[in-house]
């Protein structure tokens, strides 16, 4: 299926029931009678990291507001489709945390501005891209808005799954959950053909992506992603001397830090101008002295919340290199144990071989357990070195 539904890569049973469910909108919106249960006010999109959540979402949202009469919403070519791809439609508004969480008072202004009736006679749409990231107190203001909907207003929910740890069970009770799976290699090697990359290269980052779209995309078209999954899968046969661990901590911690630098350092500074700017900075009229006054403890908000976005972004950084890491290990016991399973890291085959012929099975699991023990000890903000180094010494002793 075509349109907006192009982006969804590998779900023909998720945009099944959402193309019904736009139509069934869309026959709203012209004032008929939809089939009874295809619309509802309120979704809740499930599934593994690379599943394509957040996607999908959007291009549900897309088909909402599809402006094309007598064809199945979702064209991918009218303003409304085109705008809300683009993220720039008045009446679709999408919560990304780029922090550690999202906030009740980010919430609850949120909610107020889906209460307004849509501007262009269509739908509300409110996309919440994390929701498992929600603080208890956003939660509580986000269920009041789903319990009491306003006319016209749809929220579209985010997790990685439907476990009370990820959304609250009166949310999830509001909600109709659409599971998404892991995509299938092949349909994503297909979609990244279809983009314009070479076939050889669609299959090989299609083959080691772990079925992350997002993933694959960026190991095809992105030579430095590639040099970091290859330094990082160099080192559980590199880790010879203890000197080794200090060495590969400091090349995982720096490499997180200077992804961090990178992705945000001129975000941040545009920014803090923007904000200076609008607080008077280099103004001389009567009150710039206590406007400039007064920004100091804007300024102070902004540096909080752009430290918060870079310590998301660097644990995103660390935590892929340490899935990197769990599934070499995977691979190695895969292939100690004979199992027919497919391999995580395929192009590195002879290393994970070599690897069961050094280590014993219990050795390979202990090391397996530390890296998701790292990954743990990092969501509950354990400082990145200590738990790299403490990761590394399990890795080196086995």
């Amino acid at each position: 299926m075509k349109g907006v539904w192009s982006e969804v890569v590998g779900q023909p049973d998720a945009v099944a029931v959402l193309s019904a469910a736009a139509e069934a909108a869309a026959s709203i919106v012209a004032g008929g009678t939809p089939a009874p249960g295809a619309m509802t006010h309120a979704w809740l999109f499930t599934g593994p990291p690379g599943s394509g959540r957040s996607v999908t979402a959007r291009a549900f949202a897309a088909a909402l507001q599809c402006t094309v009469v007598g064809d199945r919403p979702g064209c991918g070519e009218c303003p409304g489709c085109h705008t809300t791809l683009a993220g720039t439609h008045a009446d679709v508004r999408v919560v990304a945390p780029e922090g550690l969480s999202i906030s009740v008072a980010e919430m609850r202004s949120l909610v107020q501005v889906s209460a307004r009736r849509p501007t262009s006679g269509r739908w509300q749409v409110v996309i919440i891209a994390d929701a498992d990231r929600l603080t208890e107190g956003a939660a509580n203001a986000l269920l009041k808005a789903v319990e009491e909907p306003p006319d016209r207003t749809v929220f579209l929910l985010c997790a990685p799954s439907d476990h009370p740890d990820d959304v609250s069970v009166t949310i999830r009770s509001r909600c109709r959950i659409v599971p998404l799976g892991t995509p299938r290699l092949d349909a994503i090697a297909e979609a990244l053909r279809e983009e314009g990359v070479p076939a050889d290269r669609a299959s090989w980052a299609a083959s080691v992506s772990g079925g992350h779209v997002d993933r694959a995309r960026r190991l095809a078209s992105d030579e430095a992603v590639r040099a970091r999954r290859e330094s990082v899968l160099r080192i559980p046969l590199g880790l010879k001397r203890p000197a080794d661990i200090f060495t590969c901590a400091d090349s995982l911690v720096q490499a997180a830090e200077a992804d961090a630098l990178t992705a945000n350092e001129a975000r941040d500074e545009a920014e803090r101008q923007a904000l200076e700017t609008a607080m008077g900075a280099g103004g001389t009229g009567k009150g710039t002295a206590a406007a400039t006054r007064g920004a100091k403890g804007a300024l102070k908000d902004l540096e909080k919340r752009q430290k918060s976005r870079a310590t998301r972004t660097q644990r995103d950084s660390l935590d892929q290199a340490l899935v990197d890491l769990a599934g070499f290990y995977r691979d190695v016991l895969v292939t100690a144990t004979g199992a027919q399973a497919v391999l995580n890291h395929p192009d590195r085959a002879e290393d994970a071989r070599e690897a069961a012929r050094m280590w014993s099975r219990e050795s390979t699991l202990r090391r397996l357990e530390a890296v998701l023990a790292c990954r743990e000890a990092l969501e509950l903000n354990v400082k990145p070195r200590i738990a790299v180094e403490a990761m590394l010494t399990t890795l080196h002793r086995g």
